[in-house]
């Protein structure tokens, strides 16, 4: 799937439509922690549709930087995609899914046998894993004595 991203060159970012205010104005939460007025233009307004919670791209104001233009809004297809791929700020990500994919990373490493802390250091001994897994063990036995009675 091919999705436009802000043209950094052009100062544009990453933003969500927090509030619609009318008179094609929108309250946008920017990926630099800013709220800013952004104003959607003539030839956006009547094509694509901007609601509260929308993925958009804005353009801040050279002289007043609390000001912007709306660039783009993206579909929720569209949206998910790059939550996905790790594209977006968190403070902009809504569907967060760029943590659900380094969390399944580290499940999978579980799974494997191969804690995470493991996985980043090397050459440790095989008498410490065993004594890791004995200790395991006992605690284990004591959470399901406990829970038996």
């Amino acid at each position: 799937m091919r999705v436009p991203l802000p043209k950094r060159k052009i100062n544009e970012m990453f933003a969500i439509a927090d509030q619609i205010l009318g008179g094609r104005r929108v309250r946008a939460v920017c990926e630099d922690g800013e709220s800013r007025l952004a104003r959607i233009p003539g030839k956006m307004r009547r094509r694509q549709w901007v609601r509260e919670g929308d993925l958009i791209v804005i353009q801040p104001w050279d002289f007043q930087d609390e000001k912007a233009n709306v660039c783009m809004r993206y579909t929720k297809t569209q949206s998910l995609y790059l939550s996905r791929k790790g594209v977006l700020p968190e403070i902009v990500d809504l569907f967060g899914l760029s943590d659900d994919v380094s969390r399944a990373a580290e499940e999978i490493e579980e799974i494997a046998g191969v804690a995470p802390s493991e996985s980043n250091t090397k050459g440790q001994s095989k008498d410490s894993e065993q004594v890791d897994t004995a200790e395991s063990l006992e605690h284990d036995d004591d959470d399901i004595d406990s829970f038996f009675g």
